[in-house]
């Protein structure tokens, strides 16, 4: 069990900005997530205040004292490496991955060619566009397939796609979010997720929607979405998942904490699918779920992540 308390002292941290809500599609799930470290840290004798970059403008942070930025913000402009490269121009230490980091790991894309490069793996891919030859990608790809926006998080826009007949309408509604649309082939062994903190892989996490697949509705509004940790896999098996997690998350420097997500086929080998460099935080959340088990409060887990603020 690993209980290690933060090594500073909560008044040393001084005046803590709570970024939460901001512009994009996760508003609601970022207010819930600011909220919760909020309480936490003030719980635990931080002084630490609520600040929406949707309401208030950045260079407040600066005039208002603020020594350290806590980011709860999900999706863009909060994720995307946008606020991480204000925050280092007005030099306020800030939670989670750099900016570099935070904007590769957005693009689902992207990510893809970085960890392709390094011959680590991921589910094949295409990009799509208004007049892609649909018949070719399901050929190539298979059926059923998924279909998503390359830069939202939370599901957000994505589609399941059993037939030729649903991939437009599954490319439409994919580029309403984003210009920048990848169909991903299906891979159905289970999905799982690895929290990383510091140096620490937290235990792994095995997710069974009871929906279709783990959805926005899955994620924040269903209570059935069914969590297991442990995740049931043999060691060796879990050994080799935090590995490649770490791998995988370092490759795009990420920093700080995150949280890695991976796609098992029927063989058991595990793909990388995707980083959030500023996880949820909510009620329903994965990284407080896997510090639980790993024997760290969600005080404690708030402290250690707001300890690792840096610029730059």
């Amino acid at each position: 069990m690993n209980t290690q308390p933060t090594a500073l002292h909560p008044q040393s941290f001084g005046k803590v900005a709570v970024l939460l809500g901001g512009r994009s599609a996760e508003r609601e799930v970022s207010l819930k997530s600011g909220s919760a470290v909020l309480a936490a840290l003030r719980k635990s004798g931080v002084d630490a205040h609520p600040f929406d970059p949707a309401a208030l403008d950045m260079r407040a942070l600066q005039d208002e004292g603020y020594e350290r930025a806590f980011i709860a913000l999900h999706g863009r402009f909060g994720e995307d490496g946008t606020v991480q490269g204000a925050l280092e121009l007005m030099g306020i230490p800030y939670t989670g991955s750099g900016v570099l980091a935070s904007a590769l790991a957005m693009d689902k894309w992207r990510t893809k060619l970085v960890w392709q490069a390094a011959g680590l793996p991921t589910p094949r891919y295409e990009v799509l566009a208004a007049d892609s030859d649909w018949s070719a990608v399901i050929k190539r790809l298979g059926l059923p397939l998924f279909v998503k926006p390359a830069n939202e998080g939370s599901s957000v826009g994505v589609s399941k796609v059993k037939q030729e007949s649903e991939l437009r309408a599954a490319y439409e509604k994919a580029a309403r979010h984003d210009k920048l649309v990848l169909a991903e082939q299906f891979i159905g062994g289970g999905e799982y997720t690895v929290a990383i903190l510091g140096r620490q892989q937290l235990p792994v996490i095995k997710i069974e929607p009871a929906n279709e697949f783990y959805d926005y509705e899955a994620k924040y509004l269903r209570d059935d979405t069914r969590y297991r940790c442990p995740c049931g896999l043999e060691p060796s098996r879990e050994e080799e998942m935090k590995w490649l997690a770490q791998q995988g998350f370092d490759l795009l420097g990420g920093a700080g904490w995150g949280r890695v997500d991976f796609l098992l086929d029927e063989t058991g080998k595990p793909y990388l699918l995707e980083i959030n460099t500023a996880p949820g935080m909510t009620d329903h959340s994965l990284v407080p779920m896997a510090a639980r088990q790993a024997g760290i409060s969600f005080e404690q887990l708030v402290l250690r992540v707001l300890e690792m603020a840096h610029v730059g």
